[in-house]
């Protein structure tokens, strides 16, 4: 209106249009209807840009609305920036309402039948804070990603979960088994609570390889800073060794350099090297794949996002809407198959013989 006519609400002018207060119009959208304010002039000339008269339907903008709550804006913040650029007020309520008739879709991609065979897969937490009752509680989600024998990466589920365990692993690996998945070469992972005796139960020829970034960064929490970048390089003379014998050889000298300066930091290395070693085995073409959650650290990053943006989800539910929009939303351009996939496939095929379609 501002730019229609040419001044502000606040200044004089000597033009023969001005302000004429506001008209009533309930518009439509896909998710429900709602009441605005349309700004008026004397000569009625002026025309709204977003929503154009006669329209009655503004469908378009739940679509908005889905996008930014799924790149990690609160619905008070949606509401704001919705007043700000079309100039009116949407309720928190509404545009809770909006993202909520996405849940049966979100349901609907949680059921929904998956491949039989997947080469890898990868399981990663990320904590949130959920208030229930009004007690705010740590909650886990953890992000399922397979590599498919085409070798295109894709999010099978994601799971809330509180207490790690056993019988949780187990209802969850069930749970991929129900939707169709009959075998698992390898299962990437950090040291979750009960997952190795879960995988052994519900997929018993699948091998468990400890993510390495993860046991990296575990490693390195008990060094200082000023001993972590010398103490990182040594670890890499490890996980890089060309096989297990030059590993573990490799491990003794790290242990003895910096045992007893750091007696903590090596212990877990011995400790899960069963669940560490099967990376030895493979060229460095399949250890690209496999040894890292590098294929999960772009997908971890749009998730990290929420917990910038949002201190506290009001709930295990409005946790799981956001986290299935950002999936859609950062999915969407997942089409590549992964660098040197033939060669990867190939070596997989020989040392799983039988377990991959030719």
């Amino acid at each position: 209106m501002e730019d229609h006519l040419g001044y502000s609400k606040s200044e004089r002018s000597d033009t023969d249009d001005y302000r004429n207060g506001y008209k009533s119009k309930r518009i439509n959208s896909s998710y429900g209807s709602m009441d605005i304010q349309v700004p008026q002039d004397r000569k009625s000339t002026f025309e709204s840009q977003v929503v154009k008269k006669h329209q009655k339907d503004i469908s378009e903008i739940d679509q908005k609305i889905i996008s930014m709550y799924a790149k990690g804006m609160t619905t008070r913040q949606i509401s704001e920036t919705l007043e700000d650029i079309y100039g009116f007020e949407a309720s928190e309520g509404f545009i809770s309402d909006v993202t909520d008739k996405i849940m049966p879709q979100s349901e609907d991609w949680q059921k929904r039948p998956l491949d039989e065979i997947y080469p890898v897969l990868f399981i990663d937490a990320i904590h949130y804070s959920v208030r229930d009752n009004g007690v705010i509680r740590k909650l886990a989600a953890y992000v399922i990603l397979g590599i498919n024998c085409e070798g295109k990466k894709k999010v099978l589920t994601i799971q809330v979960g509180e207490n790690e365990s056993s019988k949780y692993w187990l209802s969850v690996l069930n749970g991929l088994k129900n939707r169709g998945v009959k075998d698992i070469l390898i299962i990437c992972a950090d040291g979750l609570t009960g997952i190795k005796e879960a995988i052994s139960a519900a997929f018993p020829k699948t091998e468990y390889q400890r993510c390495t970034v993860h046991q990296v960064r575990n490693t390195l929490k008990y060094v200082p800073d000023k001993d972590r970048k010398p103490f990182a390089t040594d670890l890499k003379t490890i996980y890089q060794a060309p096989d297990e014998e030059k590993a573990l050889d490799a491990l003794e000298k790290v242990t003895e350099k910096w045992g007893e300066k750091y007696p903590n930091a090596m212990r877990s290395w011995k400790q899960n090297w069963d669940a560490i070693s099967p990376i030895f085995k493979f060229s460095t073409a399949v250890r690209k794949v496999i040894y890292t959650t590098n294929a999960i650290e772009s997908l971890n990053a749009t998730y990290r996002k929420l917990n910038r943006q949002r201190s506290v989800f009001p709930s295990d539910t409005a946790l799981l809407k956001a986290l299935y929009l950002s999936t859609f939303e950062a999915t969407k351009k997942w089409r590549m198959t992964l660098r040197n996939w033939g060669q990867v496939y190939g070596e997989l095929s020989i040392m799983y013989d039988g377990r991959l379609p030719e």
